[in-house]
């Protein structure tokens, strides 16, 4: 698998190219006299009507218009770091995408856009670039926030990923390969979808859980950045793609949904890091086939497959087998819903798991432990 947090470099004309075409352009707008003048009103005019013509296809497009609305809010993350080599320490760069979480400076990206960076700069969509500062990272959910000092950004707006559906647009905003600012439309394509760690590079040691999988094109340097529902409103954190020549698979992009992103990125501002709780069960969903194939009692939750004899699961006497259908009473229909429960707790709370089997349901109490 590839390292998508970072592609290892941008495309930009060289300096002396862009300082000849400038100098050029100041000497025909020196001394151009009236003609330039008459130029620059024509100019001036055909931009006015650029500016009118986006406007009306934005009214038409719902791309469009989601691109219009997320751009200014999607940044572009510049990462250094020292590494050892067989000749000595070298310096390596790389590149992520990131959203402008609130106006006050903090920005959300992947936590393996800015693992291990010495350096932090990030650039804005009006052109302008700012030292940043990672304030924490979990390797857990791939989230890491990172701060500037400035302040009155255009924060993004991040909308309910428990609202989504299978089908509905999907926009993804962020700087594969360097060309910031770049969009891709597609659609959401499955949900509650699992990864291996190896996908993403970073240091987690587990695969990353319920995510968002969309076919809208995510490559190399769109990692941290957006995937917008048809409102403009941030529904998911860009984390990963499996690439066609490993995979066979085109357009097989994965996002963190934004109700793990908000939770994870509040939790380092306030202290620095995010706590999990720990059930210390492995878990697959049960499908309605899967039910039916192994006769099942019910048709939907989590599948208990293995459990940790030191967690507290263990202890609380569930086994592998069983089928969790319930937390506080509240319907779980897969892995994604165990899970987005679970966040709603802390370590040192006791819940109550429901969990089927033997032809009958359980009530278990599990005190959760901090997952470490």
């Amino acid at each position: 698998m590839i390292d998508n947090s970072r592609t290892r470099r941008t495309l930009r004309p060289p300096k002396r190219l862009c300082a000849a075409l400038l100098a050029a352009g100041l000497l025909a707008a020196g001394c151009g006299g009236e003609e330039a003048g008459a130029q620059g009103e024509e100019a001036e005019t055909r931009q006015d009507a650029k500016v009118g013509e986006n406007a009306s296809v934005a009214d038409v497009s719902p791309v469009a218009e989601v691109a219009r609305k997320i751009e200014p809010s999607v940044v572009q993350v510049n990462v250094s770091s020292i590494q050892t080599s067989p000749y000595g320490p070298q310096e390596a760069q790389g590149l992520g995408s990131g959203v402008i979480y609130r106006e006050d400076g903090y920005i959300v990206t992947n936590n393996h856009v800015v693992e291990g960076a010495d350096t932090v700069n990030v650039a804005f969509a009006d052109g302008s670039v700012e030292k940043g500062e990672v304030v924490g990272g979990d390797p857990y959910t791939d989230i890491a926030v990172v701060k500037v000092d400035r302040g009155g950004l255009p924060a993004a707006e991040f909308g309910d990923s428990g609202d989504l559906v299978v089908g509905q647009l999907a926009v993804a905003a962020g700087s594969p390969s360097g060309f910031q600012s770049t969009v891709t439309a597609g659609v959401i394509s499955g949900l509650n979808r699992e990864i291996p760690p190896e996908i993403t590079g970073g240091s987690q040691q587990t695969a990353l859980v319920d995510l968002i999988q969309t076919d809208a094109a995510i490559s190399p340097g769109s990692s941290g950045g957006a995937l917008v529902d048809r409102n403009g409103d941030v529904v998911g954190i860009n984390a990963a793609y499996l690439p066609p020549a490993q995979t066979g698979a085109v357009n097989l992009g994965f996002a963190i949904p934004s109700a793990t992103a908000t939770d994870v990125a509040d939790q380092i501002i306030e202290d620095g890091r995010a706590e999990h709780p720990y059930v210390g069960v492995s878990l697959v969903d049960l499908t309605p086939e899967a039910a039916r194939r192994f006769d099942a009692s019910v048709e939907s939750g989590a599948i208990v497959t293995g459990v940790d004899p030191d967690g507290p699961a263990s202890d609380a006497g569930i086994e592998p087998g069983g089928i969790v259908t319930a937390v506080e009473g509240e319907k779980i229909t897969n892995t994604g819903d165990l899970l987005a429960a679970l966040r709603g707790y802390d370590p040192g709370d006791s819940v109550e798991l429901t969990v089927a089997g033997n032809g009958e349901a359980r009530e278990f109490t599990v005190e959760l432990e901090e997952k470490g």
